[in-house]
């Protein structure tokens, strides 16, 4: 019986409406059409995961509806609309339903962190066995990957959302209670026109991604 799960938030890449940070350098259809390829990298690489280490799989999205999403991405996924008001509400909801579902560990992801591969998230899984929280710290002060054993709602409030003060905040409040810390390496996330800057971050899989995009 498969007791672990992965999380993966994403939006469906309309045009306008996704990655508007970037619109200013790779254009409204650029941005969006490296929302889908980013997201796309994502899924192979939980694929992957999911071939050696058996989880339960749900994307989350906004934007869209399922069946665009199925139409997208497949319909061997589980679809959920993410939930109302900030990034903490949504994602302790989504941990809610993991938990709530029998899921001993849950972990959540975004798309944003192309260096994020399937080893990385199964050392998440290997850790998170041991401790209560697992954070992948995103080199802004964010994370892209937060892991669970049970729900901690604590963890979701009182944070400054899409700052860089919001690992920080994070790690204070486990702190406090007293909560089993790991960590993976630091990555990047690309949120920004700045972080496509090749001096800043050049990843292969960005390099790939940036080609399509700009050639599609």
């Amino acid at each position: 019986m498969i007791s672990e799960r992965l999380i993966i938030f994403t939006r469906y890449p309309q045009p306008g409406k996704t990655k508007t940070r970037l619109i200013p350098i790779l254009g409204a259809e650029g941005a969006a059409n490296f929302q889908r390829q980013m997201t796309e990298y994502t899924i192979t690489e939980v694929k992957s995961l999911v071939a050696t280490h058996p989880l339960s799989i749900e994307v989350h999205f906004a934007g869209g509806n399922v069946q665009l999403m199925e139409t997208w991405l497949g319909g061997d996924i589980i679809y959920r609309q993410q939930g109302e008001g900030d990034l903490g509400r949504r994602m302790m909801s989504a941990f809610d339903i993991s938990f709530a579902a029998g899921m001993s560990g849950a972990i959540i992801i975004g798309t944003d962190c192309l260096d994020l591969n399937a080893k990385l998230m199964d050392e998440a899984f290997q850790l998170l066995s041991h401790n209560d929280l697992v954070l992948g710290p995103a080199a802004d002060g964010g994370y892209y990957l937060i892991g669970l054993r049970r729900l901690i709602p604590e963890l979701f409030v009182g944070i400054d959302w899409g700052t860089s003060q919001v690992r920080q905040q994070t790690i204070e409040i486990a702190q406090t209670l007293n909560l089993a810390i790991a960590y993976l390496p630091i990555l990047n996330d690309i949120d920004r026109p700045e972080d496509l800057d090749d001096g800043l971050y050049k990843p292969k899989q960005l390099d790939r991604i940036k080609s399509k995009t700009h050639s599609a």
